[in-house]
């Protein structure tokens, strides 16, 4: 079955993040990773004990990005990490986690991160998104050959909408990552069943 991913960016809520977050909750995500790359570890540590006890809230898996420190003192056992933070922790400090989940952008990337220890792969871009604007992108073929490269779930990412979410489910992602497309529904409800309605279509 798809899994469906969402990737948080407070900056582009209409309305108050948390509300959106409970919202987003509320649908059941199969993970929440809390990105907000421009925060301090300080405010970052702040919003991710409240977004925690949000998903929490609903029995959805949450996810600190890059701050490993800050998931640790907060007792939160699934992060996502770049590449070069994955490539300098310890055995023991990685043993603290449940899953660790880092970014890729190449084949060589994706076997490296399995063989740091990496739980899953997000493979990206895919497609051209707002989030890296005038830069192509890598396409269904670098899915492809991404996942035959590893054992190890790889999700898609990168301007990913209800249109294109079951080509990367056909070219081999064990599921994808959305940021705008949580961020900025009204009515989350509704875009998460378009999202897995046209999913189920395009499968058939």
């Amino acid at each position: 079955m798809c899994k469906i991913i969402c990737i948080t960016n407070r900056k582009l809520c209409r309305g108050s993040f948390p509300e959106q977050l409970k919202n987003i909750a509320a649908n059941r995500p199969d993970l929440v990773i809390l990105r907000e790359k421009d925060m301090s570890e300080k405010e970052y540590s702040e919003l991710a004990e409240k977004s925690a006890e949000i998903c929490k809230g609903y029995g959805v898996p949450f996810a600190v990005n890059s701050f490993w420190k800050t998931a640790a003192k907060l007792g939160i056992k699934i992060v996502h990490l770049p590449l070069h933070i994955l490539r300098e922790m310890s055995h023991e400090e990685k043993a603290q986690f449940d899953v660790i989940g880092t970014s890729t952008h190449s084949k060589d990337d994706a076997i490296e991160a399995e063989a740091l220890g990496a739980g899953y792969i997000i493979a990206g871009h895919i497609f051209e998104t707002d989030c890296k604007k005038g830069l192509a992108g890598r396409g269904l073929g670098f899915l492809e050959e991404v996942k035959k490269s590893v054992k190890i779930p790889v999700y898609a990412i990168g301007g990913i909408s209800p249109e294109n979410a079951a080509d990367c489910i056909r070219a081999g992602a064990d599921g994808i990552c959305m940021m705008s497309g949580f961020m900025q529904a009204e009515d989350v409800s509704s875009f998460m069943e378009n999202l897995k309605n046209s999913i189920k279509r395009k499968e058939k």
